[in-house]
């Protein structure tokens, strides 16, 4: 194992306990299943209580360990992921897999892994948002494409959409006809919003005009949103 591949990831604590009680084990049990099959000879069943009572969380070998013996993934185990690392520990993989999967070198992969920056070609991103499951969203924020993303989005927008359309799906693993569909109709809702504030005097003008910098604020989440809706 990486060297920095042994922190703790997000631990989902309720799910351990629950699924160690729907087996029928004991804490005692499951730290004598993690020494015997896994060598983990440190763990105790005080170990596995304070991580069921989030006193304590397992680090990435622990928590492989804790998931064979309960006979579960570990992205079982694993609560929300936010990072390139998380959701490679989620699938249960190495990270010398993933980059033989996606067809980058381990010491770049691991690098990438580490900054939060992907610079991966677009046929290696599609094979790494496979390889790990990842959805759409996922992929732009663990790659680190969150900020640009939102940046192409808001010139699409304000400008022309045409032009951002090809950028943006570059960027991010989309449908292509849903991309400028939604583009469209963002595109459309935001210059609804101008139109109102250019043609409404007074305090309703300004209201508006807030709207619709909370809309390019929030563009995002919107734009995910209504991908997920078509």
């Amino acid at each position: 194992m990486h060297p920095s591949d042994d922190s703790a990831p997000p631990f989902n604590a309720p799910a351990a306990r629950r699924l160690r009680e729907a087996l029928g084990m004991a804490p005692g049990h499951v730290a004598y299943g993690m020494r015997a099959s896994y060598g983990q000879h440190h763990v105790t069943p005080d170990t596995i209580v304070a991580w069921e009572q989030e006193l304590a969380s397992p680090t990435a070998s622990e928590l492989m360990a804790l998931a064979g013996a309960l006979w579960c993934a570990p992205g079982d185990l694993i609560g929300v992921a936010r990072t390139l690392r998380e959701h490679r520990l989620a699938r249960g993989m190495a990270p010398e897999d993933v980059a033989r999967t996606v067809g980058v070198e381990i010491h770049a992969y691991l690098r990438m892994e580490e900054t939060g920056e992907w610079r991966g070609s677009e046929r290696q991103s599609a094979a790494l948002a496979e390889v790990l499951a990842l959805t759409p969203p996922d992929f732009a924020t663990v790659t680190g494409r969150d900020e640009q993303l939102a940046d192409f989005l808001r010139s699409a927008v304000t400008t022309r959409r045409q032009a951002y359309a090809r950028p943006i799906a570059k960027l991010v693993p989309v449908d292509r006809v849903r991309l400028d569909d939604v583009l469209q109709e963002m595109q459309l809702e935001y210059q609804a919003l101008m139109a109102a504030t250019l043609s409404w005097g007074g305090g309703a003008g300004q209201d508006t005009g807030e709207a619709g910098r909370e809309f390019l604020e929030g563009i995002l989440d919107d734009f995910w949103t209504r991908m997920r809706l078509r």
